[in-house]
């Protein structure tokens, strides 16, 4: 690992990493912990091994990537896996220091907002629909950026609806997004 205490960085507050290729080239204290590694046992790790499936490293990996083709940056709201295996909702802001290839060097901020999100029982997909659905995005606009149908979509909705006991759109953004439902 480099040394990064003259900037702060091994303290921030937040989980900061610096990705080639997204590879882990090294993180600060608070990344590791945030995952419940070492720092040494991430040097060099695909951070693959931070998703709750290899589908979702690949996907959220096209979709960055068309994304900082064009800008540079990249950011999303996401559930991501420590190494116990738990499931936890995460912030991620994403530069890239290189625009021709974009992950060719990268530099990463992870903030956990599992305090503000619980994480339900979904599965991949409702994973990443969630991601969409938080932002705001339409069944189409999320039917497009993942690109399948919007009644594939609609049919994911009414599925974590279900799962979280949501009688409205609006109760389930407001689930997802970890806001108190008031009855009534």
């Amino acid at each position: 690992m480099e040394d990064h205490a003259g900037f702060g960085y091994d303290h921030a507050p937040i989980g900061l990493v610096v990705t080639r290729h997204r590879l882990i080239a090294h993180c600060n204290i608070r990344f590791a912990e945030m995952f419940g590694y070492g720092r040494d046992d991430l040097a060099g790790q695909s951070i693959a091994m931070l998703y709750p499936s290899n589908r979702e490293f690949v996907d959220l990996g096209k979709i960055g990537h068309r994304i900082m083709r064009q800008t540079q940056r990249y950011q999303d709201r996401r559930i991501m896996q420590r190494r116990d295996g738990t499931r936890f909702w995460c912030e991620v802001h994403g530069q890239s220091m290189t625009p021709k290839d974009p992950y060719a060097h990268c530099v990463w901020s992870f903030t956990d907002i599992s305090d503000q999100r619980p994480v339900a029982d979904l599965t991949r997909r409702e994973r990443e629909v969630a991601m969409y659905v938080i932002e705001g995005m339409t069944n189409k606009q999320i039917a497009q950026r993942l690109g399948i149908s919007h009644r594939t979509v609609e049919a994911h909705r009414s599925r974590m609806m279900a799962k979280l006991k949501a009688r409205t759109g609006a109760e389930l953004l407001s689930r997802l997004a970890g806001f108190p439902v008031t009855e009534g």
